[in-house]
């Protein structure tokens, strides 16, 4: 396994993230320059991660002669121009959320790291917690059968800097900064080559005094018939509210990554700092995350991408996915404005085909089963349908 050296663009809280995650967890790779348009952040963020050069010239840090990985920490307005700055150099380049402001300039980025044959990954770390990695697993193993239905939730009380807020650098609101995340977390569930079809999406703008939404929910629908259903805030209090449940014909889960994760803490103030990402106090029931960077994804992901580079395959999240991601978000806003199902439209879809959902029929002396159920004394009880009348019965077909 070889090390890497590694460009990094930007010095926000996901640039200490990724930094972090990059000298603390693999180890052997590290952050060789570091680019920030602010000299003074650019000097601090180099400090603080021992960087050896730090440099305010994006295409400096980029064509930088030593480093071959170019990760991308900066506003979405910044990506697609960092992207092509990195493919033109010939160096794999991985970029954060959202890939673009919409699925036009994802796609822009998408053909260009694939014209320049360039490695792309698509640096959603929300779909690599160890819970959902686990989880994932479990229903591509079949313990859940076919999955009928995907809710993904975050909320928080809203983003850190500045440019979050302002939808001409963004693309939008909640949906792009929040629903990104959560549409990636449905399509693992549902399956990558189970094809969104069509959005049905309301938004509102609560609490906060900007144009874009604070508030949104959609529904997702797919191939198979699943629906993803998908919740994002930024007007929630009380911390970082991550949570998704897939159910399925056979099972269901639960995940909660973040608000109850089985460290809970009071606390009547007055202590040093830092608690949990988005967390709004340091005094009363605290609910702190052991190892941060674990449990939101960062550390596999970073092995995942790292690991792909190295084997020439593709990595979990690619390009592709960010681009998909996109298209559902700009039909989730076509949705909102319309307010009625927008298609999903993308320029191709590399998933293939997946067959609707199956409904299996068992029989019973000639009526169909319906449901079939314990009851508490042992007794097992249907509900049958006469094929002929359609009328519906009980039936207790055994004693306890």
């Amino acid at each position: 396994m070889q090390a890497h050296e590694i460009t990094m663009l930007g010095t926000g809280l996901i640039g200490d993230f990724y930094s972090a995650t990059l000298h603390g967890q693999r180890g052997r790779d590290r952050v060789r320059v570091v680019f920030s348009r602010s000299l003074e952040r650019g000097k601090a963020f180099q400090a603080r991660w021992s960087i050896p050069e730090h440099t305010t010239d994006m295409r400096v840090a980029v064509e930088h002669p030593d480093t071959d990985v170019v990760v991308i920490g900066l506003p979405n307005y910044l990506h697609e121009e960092a992207v092509g700055l990195a493919a033109a150099a010939g160096k794999a380049v991985l970029c954060t959320k959202p890939l673009g402001r919409t699925a036009e300039e994802a796609r822009r980025m998408l053909e260009t790291v694939e014209r320049a044959g360039v490695f792309g990954g698509y640096l959603e770390d929300l779909c690599y917690t160890p819970k959902t990695l686990k989880a994932v697993k479990s229903v591509e193993n079949g313990a859940l059968g076919d999955v009928t239905w995907v809710r993904s939730r975050e909320a928080h009380p809203g983003p850190h800097s500045a440019w979050f807020w302002d939808g001409r650098l963004t693309g939008g609101g909640a949906i792009i900064d929040l629903g990104c995340h959560c549409i990636e977390i449905i399509r693992n569930f549902v399956g990558k080559g189970n094809r969104p079809i069509e959005v049905m999406c309301t938004t509102d703008t609560l609490v906060h005094p900007i144009d874009e939404e604070d508030n949104a929910i959609a529904l997702i629908r797919f191939e198979s018939s699943a629906i993803g259903q998908f919740e994002v805030s930024w007007t929630f209090r009380g911390g970082m509210d991550l949570r998704d449940e897939v159910a399925g014909t056979h099972g269901t889960i639960w995940l909660n990554h973040f608000l109850r994760t089985g460290f809970e803490m009071f606390s009547v103030g007055g202590g040093a700092g830092y608690v949990a990402e988005k967390a709004e106090t340091a005094a009363g029931w605290l609910f702190p995350v052991g190892d941060e960077v674990s449990e939101l994804g960062y550390v596999d992901m970073f092995s995942d991408m790292f690991a792909s580079i190295e084997a020439g395959r593709a990595p979990r999240e690619t390009f592709y996915d960010g681009y998909v991601v996109n298209a559902v978000m700009d039909a989730a806003y076509r949705s909102a404005k319309s307010r009625a199902w927008a298609p999903v439209e993308l320029f191709e879809w590399r998933g293939g085909s997946t067959a609707r959902i199956a409904r299996t029929t068992e029989t019973y002396e000639g009526q169909t089963v319906i449901k079939r159920e314990l009851l508490p004394d042992g007794r097992t009880k249907l509900i049958l349908k006469d094929p002929a009348s359609g009328t519906f019965t009980d039936r207790i077909v055994s004693e306890g």
